[in-house]
């Protein structure tokens, strides 16, 4: 004896609805597009006077940071001891930056060549592996260029020292304008 079965029965997928972008800060997306663009354009235009700007400005950040940082490890945190240490080294970094303003430029740029050099040899080794894996050839090749990109960086630090802020003006020109246009669809 068997049991009835009920074969009229309907599914009903619900499709999410397309998450809604707060439309109240457009102005805010359209604001940071402007000021990256005219930020890439004083790269692109003026390289090495918009770089000694921008660490300045990096090393006041980091001045300020620190200060505050400091201070909330000692007054309103009992086990800071990670947040005073990195508190006490931004201090040092901004202050160092802001007393060396014409060495300190060529000194951050160098270190930030070595850490994308290095973050390209273990992007490339990754991707060729993941070539090795059955990504095919076109992953292969990839992935030795990010090595030799990265052994480039790495061997000659200064002329990706010269060409750095160049690629930075290129970078927040293009994504100026596509911050413009997303405030403007945004906006309608």
């Amino acid at each position: 004896m068997g049991q009835p079965v009920n074969t009229d029965y309907r599914t009903e997928l619900k499709v999410p609805k397309e998450p809604k972008v707060p439309q109240e800060f457009w102005w805010s997306v359209l604001l940071e597009g402007i000021i990256a663009i005219i930020i890439g354009i004083f790269l692109l235009y003026e390289p090495i006077a918009t770089t000694i700007l921008l660490i300045q400005i990096l090393a006041i950040f980091w001045l300020l940071e620190g200060i505050f940082s400091v201070i909330k490890a000692l007054v309103f945190t009992k086990d800071g001891k990670w947040k005073l240490v990195s508190g006490i080294l931004s201090i040092i970094a901004g202050a160092v930056i802001l007393m060396y303003p014409v060495i300190s430029p060529y000194i951050v740029l160098s270190l930030l060549i070595i850490f994308i050099g290095i973050l390209a040899l273990v992007n490339g080794a990754v991707i060729i592996t993941s070539a090795l894996k059955g990504g095919g050839w076109g992953v292969g090749i990839l992935g030795a260029l990010t090595i030799v990109l990265g052994l480039l960086l790495l061997t000659n630090s200064f002329a990706g020292i010269i060409v750095l802020p160049w690629i930075f003006g290129i970078f927040f020109v293009i994504g100026g304008i596509g911050a413009v246009i997303w405030g403007i669809k945004m906006r309608a």
